[in-house]
């Protein structure tokens, strides 16, 4: 891809440090963040579908009790009491512009957990599809060593991969990758294209941005290696830049672009079609066939005539046909015992069969990969 096709990407993931959304005093910049809001606005408006991803609660809590955490449980207090805070003020300045906002807290095992990987993922397409700009941040109350990400900058590129976004911009309080560390050298050059991380750019990557921040640029490598692997181009570039995601997303030379090394729905889903290992199997009938490989649809219940294995909801099931040609994988909404239960059935009777209905598809287009 190149970045002058950006204008063609729909679906965009935006974060954004704590050193971007808040003052040296760890306070929040309401100048800056309403500059954001209304900036993602308009693009909203353009008919994009954003996805935002917020550092800042730790240091909105240190900000407004005045205290600079030392410790784990104090990090944690304070994100407790910043939270709020941040969410309260995107709440805000978003409705000022006629839009709705939704948090989403994560922790790691959301992604290592195939049942809270599959909600997350639905909850973020039923947000989208709703007009709502999802505002995802780690969960530094309860996050522990061992579920942390430990930055959200890996996070941001993770929620991409998750939501199949079509680009990943990172604002930062520098202006792209450097070939020397810029605060320390200042004959170092920005890099404006990378296709490929080297050893040479992580070794001058070894900075952090401030004192409450967790992230720098190292960890923007590591998620720009996350992004580039799935297909998804990805863009730093400085929060002090008026309108720059506008401007990136329209193809201007901002920043440092990374160019993905697979484009396209192949390679989002690659894990899914090729990646993936299989826990049953749901075999269709010809309806359903067609409906799946020429129509784009989603398996519903009345299109599944047999099914094998013993899957839970999350786990990745194998699609085949009546002549047992695997026709594609998806990830299903029920466990085997429950499509067993509802197969050749209509959608409007699962929640007779089952007693509640918490999706009407088996497994929706969305989690579903041709092969």
């Amino acid at each position: 891809m190149k970045r002058e096709n950006l204008h063609s990407c729909k679906r965009i993931v935006i974060k954004v440090g704590t050193s971007s959304i808040t003052h040296p005093t760890g306070k929040i910049n309401l100048e800056r963040m309403e500059r954001l809001v209304r900036e993602l606005s308009d693009l909203h408006n353009s008919g994009r579908e954003l996805i935002l991803v917020s550092s800042g609660a730790v240091g909105a809590g240190a900000g407004k009790l005045g205290r600079t955490p030392s410790s784990l449980p104090e990090k944690q207090a304070l994100a407790a009491v910043g939270q709020g805070l941040l969410m309260q003020m995107y709440e805000k300045f978003f409705s000022e512009y006629s839009k709705s906002a939704a948090q989403i807290l994560l922790t790691r095992d959301c992604f290592a957990d195939p049942s809270r990987y599959l909600n997350f993922r639905n909850t973020v397409f039923a947000l989208l599809d709703y007009g709502v700009v999802p505002i995802v941040n780690e969960n530094d109350t309860v996050a522990v060593d061992e579920l942390k990400f430990g930055d959200n900058d890996r996070l941001s590129a993770m929620v991409a991969c998750n939501a199949e976004a079509d680009l990943l911009v990172i604002l930062s309080d520098i202006d792209g990758l450097y070939d020397a560390d810029p605060r320390r050298n200042p004959d170092a050059r920005l890099i404006p294209e990378v296709a490929t991380i080297t050893e040479a750019m992580e070794a001058n990557s070894t900075t952090k941005g401030s004192s409450i921040s967790s992230g720098g640029m190292a960890t923007k490598l590591a998620a720009a290696r996350i992004a580039m692997s799935n297909g998804i181009p990805m863009v730093i570039a400085s929060s002090d830049e008026r309108s720059a995601v506008r401007r990136i997303a329209g193809g201007e030379p901002l920043g440092t672009f990374f160019v993905p090394s697979r484009e396209g729905y192949a390679a989002r889903r690659q894990w899914l079609a090729v990646g993936s290992t299989p826990r049953g199997v749901l075999r269709v009938d010809p309806g359903a066939e067609c409906a799946l490989l020429h129509q784009g649809k989603s398996l519903l219940p009345s299109g599944i005539r047999s099914v094998e294995g013993d899957f839970h909801p999350g786990d990745v099931v194998s699609v085949r046909s009546e002549s047992d040609l695997e026709i594609a994988r998806g990830i299903s909404n029920y466990a085997a015992g429950d499509v067993r239960r509802i197969l050749g059935r209509h959608s409007g009777d699962i929640a007779a069969v089952l007693g509640v209905c918490d999706y009407e598809e088996v497994v929706h287009r969305n989690n579903l990969a041709l092969v």
